[in-house]
């Protein structure tokens, strides 16, 4: 089915980000693979290119364009690519509203110009060893010291964890406040007491540098705190929305992609002197998988159509999440299946989507938390 939701503009963009990923990324993907990251260099190229900042306004540095279509645009063509490794995405979806819609003045014009040029590398940190998806277990503690805060505490699976020059970290502010007395503090490279753990060793996505984070101590600027004083649960419910939405994205574009070279690898392979693709349970399998990513596309590019109107909550959110994400799931098991032993070969791109995937379906909030979202708005 033709797709409605892009515009001209929208596919020129396209063709903008096909030719950097051609021209930055691809040549030099299997050394960060190995190395553990990427290069700094290709996040200012991307900087260049204009595709970091890309709805932060004109005046700092940005594109200036709050369209959504845009960020899916990227996370459907780095999907394809097979390079989930440079995390524009989470710059620029997750990270970025934060600090365009939280920031004050000063902070905007301290922070965004980097950020949109590529000389600053954003982070979140949420996660704890024995705090996932439930805020109200976060034990890293802020302390209030007047002109400036005492942050103590370690977070873990930081995405951009090493090369990160800002990190957006979530901290308790009030002991007693539960899930509502968290605050957002922006610790910045070279703060005494803040240190990087290992760069943690992932079955997949081997080139996103995702490490441990600790704070001893660490003295933050009161002019750091990002938002309102105990408001971190409020801020990171509004923006956990359009976070799962660009996860959704690109988990249904990366069950397409399976299927497209899934496809061609049944046409041209033979099994008992006939082609993979005359054998009725591989049409079958091969129907299957393209029935559902098309009705999963559906709803998904409505969920981007509503989002850009402002209409798409947290449930509709949850649902493009799960669904989409454990299909992606599911798809790269069964075209993995239908490579046979070539599949399990890490050449072959299907071998890497399979691992590079699997965390979809945990960060940006598990299946299990995006099912108890949907069943308790429809169950209270």
């Amino acid at each position: 089915m033709k797709r409605k939701i892009f515009t001209e503009d929208h596919e020129a963009f396209r063709h903008t980000v096909r030719a950097f990923l051609e021209r930055e990324v691809l040549p030099h993907y299997e050394r960060w693979e190995r190395e553990g990251a990427v290069d700094r260099e290709v996040w200012r190229a991307a900087g260049r290119q204009g595709l970091l900042g890309v709805a932060v306004p004109e005046e700092y540095g940005g594109g200036g364009q709050e369209d959504f279509r845009y960020g899916a645009v990227l996370a459907e063509e780095f999907t394809r690519a097979g390079t989930p490794g440079l995390a524009i995405g989470l710059h620029n979806d997750v990270i970025g509203p934060y600090l365009t819609s939280l920031a004050t003045e000063e902070q905007k014009k301290r922070w965004l110009p980097g950020f949109c040029s590529g000389e600053t590398i954003t982070a979140i940190a949420m996660t704890e060893p024995g705090a996932g998806s439930d805020l109200q277990g976060i034990r890293t503690s802020a302390e209030d010291r007047g002109d400036h805060w005492v942050l103590n505490g370690s977070k873990t699976f930081i995405s951009n964890g090493i090369l990160a020059d800002l990190v957006i970290v979530v901290a308790r502010t009030t002991p007693e406040g539960g899930a509502k007395g968290l605050s957002l503090l922006v610790v910045e490279r070279g703060m005494p007491g803040f240190e990087r753990g290992r760069n943690l060793d992932k079955i997949g996505q081997k080139s996103q540098d995702t490490a441990e984070l600790f704070f001893h101590d660490v003295r933050v600027p009161r002019e750091n705190l990002l938002g309102e004083r105990d408001g971190a649960f409020v801020h990171l419910m509004t923006q956990l929305a359009q976070e799962r939405l660009a996860i959704a994205v690109a988990g249904i574009a990366g069950a397409e992609h399976l299927l497209e070279i899934t496809r061609e690898y049944v046409m041209g392979r033979e099994a008992f002197g006939r082609p993979l693709a005359r054998l009725q349970h591989v049409r079958f399998e091969v129907a299957e998988m393209a029935t559902e990513c098309a009705v999963t596309r559906a709803f998904v590019d409505r969920c981007i159509e509503d989002h850009v109107s402002g209409g798409l909550d947290a449930v509709h959110a949850s649902m493009a999440k799960w669904w989409a994400t454990e299909l992606q799931k599911r798809t790269a098991d069964r075209c993995l299946q239908l490579h046979g032993g070539y599949g399990y070969m890490s050449e072959y791109p299907v071998a890497r989507a399979f691992t590079d995937g699997r965390i979809q379906t945990i960060y940006g909030g598990t299946t299990e938390i995006m099912k108890e979202i949907i069943g308790r708005s429809l169950l209270s």
